[in-house]
């Protein structure tokens, strides 16, 4: 081959670029197509970091401003938890400014946001433990449950939804969909209560309260915690099932759904590179939708199947006036909503790149 170099012809050797021909070598300082690619990824990722912590960092101080004012304002005082109905003005006093409640809000607001950005959040006017430690103990409990919930919840929506959408139109379709909407229907202590009496009373096989450590039995672990979160995991399959079902039928009526029957791609291919993929959505937005169901419904769970959890710990708090609790416990729900959301956002956008330009 002939190749014409500055006026001068020179011969080359078949199958070998000519001079200036083709990306030019890295170690040349260029820039070749991998590397543009590795830069706009590092950069979208970078804008994606950026843009959702302009939206947790606000919302994070917010609903801490929040829960720490609806606490200030309640006119509830340790003294009346400590001292009780006959505590002078000066013990009141006394103990007030040992919980740094003579100060005014705002300083209280900023102290207390200082202890817990370093993992303390108070003590309890109740017993004068550690509020982290008491809520450290317990969401084991309740970590084993909504856990374990929403593990059901996943498989067995995604189950559901998919043969439901692969047999859309069907008998099995039109089932799963009165079935879910059904099951939907039911609140979560309902759903306790009967599976109390059906696994429980009518055919004891699982204990009706008490939780064991699963550094102590396994067995008995899994056995304490499977009808508390079959309880609340079940308007998660539901809402999944449908939720996941309406998206993969609308990707399927697409036309790039289409033109991949034509290139003669398999039914599999099909599914899991282009249907699943784009039809997703709804159904991963609602599982994040439901996770402060999870955490509330676990109140309610707990203290069914007399667990102690986080939940209960809580509900106990709130009943006793014991507002460092109950700031404590909302605080603990508020970062794991946000630290849920964060992981749904990002899976939203690993699916579908275009969803990380809303956030």
């Amino acid at each position: 081959m002939v190749t014409v170099l500055g006026g001068q012809t020179t011969d080359v050797a078949p199958g070998v670029p000519a001079v200036g021909d083709g990306p030019t070598s890295p170690g040349t300082g260029g820039s070749g197509p991998g590397r543009t690619r590795a830069l706009h990824g590092v950069t979208g990722l970078l804008r994606w970091v950026v843009r959702t912590l302009l939206v947790v960092v606000p919302v994070f101080l917010f609903a801490t401003f929040v829960t720490f004012v609806l606490g200030a304002v309640s006119d509830l005082s340790p003294a009346g938890v400590v001292l009780g109905d006959a505590a002078t003005p000066e013990q009141v006093a006394e103990v007030e400014a040992r919980f740094g409640l003579d100060k005014p809000v705002v300083v209280q607001y900023l102290d207390w946001l200082g202890g817990l950005l370093h993992g303390d959040l108070g003590q309890s006017w109740f017993n004068g433990i550690s509020v982290s430690e008491q809520i450290g103990q317990r969401l084991e409990v309740s970590g084993s449950v909504a856990g374990l919930a929403l593990i059901i919840g996943v498989v067995g929506g995604v189950t559901l939804g998919l043969l439901a959408a692969l047999t859309r139109g069907s008998w099995i379709d039109r089932s799963i969909t009165v079935v879910c909407t059904f099951i939907a229907t039911i609140p979560p202590f309902v759903m306790a209560m009967a599976l109390i009496v059906v696994f429980c009373v009518a055919i004891p096989l699982l204990p009706s309260a008490g939780y064991v450590s699963p550094t102590v039995d396994v067995g008995r672990w899994l056995a304490c915690i499977i009808l508390p979160a079959l309880a609340l995991s079940a308007d998660v399959v539901a809402d999944i099932a449908r939720q996941l079902r309406t998206g993969l039928v609308s990707a399927y009526q697409e036309n790039y759904v289409t033109g991949a029957l034509v290139r003669g791609l398999s039914p599999r291919r099909i599914l899991f590179k282009h249907v699943l993929r784009n039809g997703s959505g709804p159904a991963i937005t609602t599982l994040g939708l439901r996770i402060p169901a999870l955490i509330g419904g676990a109140v309610v769970t707990e203290s069914i199947f007399a667990m102690p959890g986080y939940g209960r710990f809580a509900a106990e708090g709130a009943l006793r006036g014991d507002v460092p609790v109950v700031q404590g416990a909302l605080v603990v729900a508020i970062v794991l909503v946000l630290a849920f959301n964060l992981v749904i956002n990002a899976m939203l956008v690993r699916l579908r790149p275009v969803a990380g330009r809303g956030i």
